[in-house]
């Protein structure tokens, strides 16, 4: 399977998980994009369920293919979510946020009773940190934060420079909440929660691309099937 089959034999995995009635949270990203097209597919055959979708691109994919929604001020606890991601460590640790909507992934992940990511198998990783860890900021004192970000990378023992991620224009990348994107070069993470605990302190962060106690199961996909991996 090339990487496309992949990420879509992950998702049709994850969508056995599906039952009818649960409320669901639709994450955002190239693999979440194919379980929501698959979730569309069983709805279109009269599966009953609603959904919080975790960014304005996944919410209008999910309306446009017949997926009934909601908001959590609506519908506050959730039955599953599923979503991709970056990097998935072997304790289900994992990076989130290359498509720039980790805030509201993390919301809607810890709304749910259960989340469950899917990936192909160049997502699974001995250690996080190769990919860059996104970190969501306020644009008010960004060159403050972007240099406290890097003090905190560096005294939890994985120093690197913090870019401001551009758009396609240029200027800074905007996520839907209005806030910027900072992407960490960190190489590796040799541990995730206290670097997240020390990000979290820091004034301007609006919250980190670090998963950490959220993903109960994850479903990777490569060249030899499909695998599901419990968090210990």
């Amino acid at each position: 399977m090339d990487i496309e089959a992949q990420k879509r034999a992950a998702a049709a995995r994850a969508v056995e998980f599906v039952r009818p009635g649960m409320r669901l949270g639709l994450g955002t990203g190239s693999t979440a994009k194919h379980f929501v097209e698959l979730l569309a597919e069983r709805v279109r055959t009269g599966l009953d369920v609603v959904a919080v979708p975790t960014s304005e691109a996944t919410r209008a994919l999910a309306d446009r293919l017949g997926i009934a929604l909601t908001t959590l001020d609506e519908t506050p606890e959730l039955d599953l979510t599923i979503d991709g991601a970056d990097e998935i460590a072997p304790d289900l640790t994992l990076i989130k946020g290359g498509g720039g909507a980790l805030l509201r992934e993390k919301i809607v992940a810890a709304a749910s009773a259960k989340m469950i990511v899917i990936a192909d198998e160049s997502k699974w990783v001995s250690m996080l940190g190769r990919f860059p860890l996104p970190i969501e900021i306020v644009p008010f004192g960004a060159t403050a934060t972007r240099r406290a970000v890097e003090a905190v990378t560096a005294a939890a023992g994985c120093p690197g420079p913090a870019i401001l991620r551009k758009g396609q224009n240029g200027h800074a990348f905007v996520t839907d909440g209005g806030h910027w994107l900072l992407d960490a070069q960190l190489q590796r993470i040799p541990d995730p929660q206290a670097l997240a605990a020390r990000l979290a302190a820091v004034p301007g962060i609006m919250e980190h691309g670090l998963f950490i106690g959220l993903a109960r199961t994850a479903i990777v996909a490569g060249p030899d099937g499909v695998r599901l991996i419990e968090r210990p």
